[in-house]
This record gives structure tokens, C-alpha cells and sequence, in this order.
């Protein structure tokens, strides 16, 4: 099993990145998918996640608004939109999967199995 999270790099303050978050070796849809951070020197943390039969979404209260996580089953992928990208949002940001998260999604990471390498998103003028 391999969870791949891609898509960030160094982005102005309000601009916009997608990561994405690939796997091989199992089918995203029978999992709730979540999306951490960790920024330098903090611990990490939970960012979004989106539950694995009926699509159901939640944000941290600091990027509500801002993010939106979707998932393509056909591409096996999940995303993270993230607009109007702020310099505390600078960090790794890694994705997992919740086998039990069917009708609901949370960002407790003792839920969560497997976990993909990070992509760095850098967030600065």
C-alpha cells in the first residue's frame, strides 16, 4: 500500500495550490481520507478529511472557508483545494486513511492507518 500526497510548492500570500493524494495497492472510496500538517517546530496537526460512502466533509476551524477536500474515485485521489493561502498555512502536508470512517470523518489521528509521504507547502512573499 502507498499513499503519495503531491502538489505543493512555494506559493504569495492568496495564492492557491491542489495537492493530491494518490494510491496504489488499495481503493481510496472504501476509506475516509484525511489531510495533517506539520509545520516547523509545531506538532502536527489536522486539517480536513472526508468520510468514505456518503462524501461528508470537515474542516479545522483555521482553514474553513479557504479549503475544500474532494475526492475522484475514478482517479483514485483525493484533493485539497486550498485558496487564499496564508503564511501560517506554510508546512508538510501529509494525507491518511480511516478504514471506519463510512458516514462521517475525523481528524483523530489514532483513526488513521496508512499514511502518505508528505509534500511541502511554502506559503511567503
Amino acid at each position: 500500500v502507498q499513499l503519495q500526497a503531491s502538489g505543493g510548492g512555494l506559493v504569495q500570500p492568496g495564492g492557491s495550490l491542489r495537492l493530491s493524494c494518490a494510491a496504489s495497492g488499495i481503493t481510496l472510496d472504501h476509506y475516509a481520507i484525511g489531510w495533517f500538517r506539520q509545520a516547523p517546530g509545531k506538532e502536527r496537526e489536522g486539517v480536513s478529511c472526508i468520510s468514505s460512502s456518503d462524501g461528508n466533509t470537515y474542516y479545522t476551524a483555521s482553514v474553513q472557508g479557504r479549503f475544500t477536500i474532494s475526492r475522484d474515485n475514478g482517479k483514485n485521489t483525493v484533493y485539497l483545494q486550498m485558496n487564499s493561502l496564508k503564511p501560517e498555512d506554510t508546512a508538510v502536508y501529509y494525507c491518511a486513511t480511516d478504514p471506519l470512517g463510512r458516514t462521517g470523518c475525523t481528524l483523530a489521528e489514532i483513526k488513521y492507518d496508512y499514511w502518505g509521504q508528505g509534500t511541502q507547502v511554502t506559503v511567503s512573499s
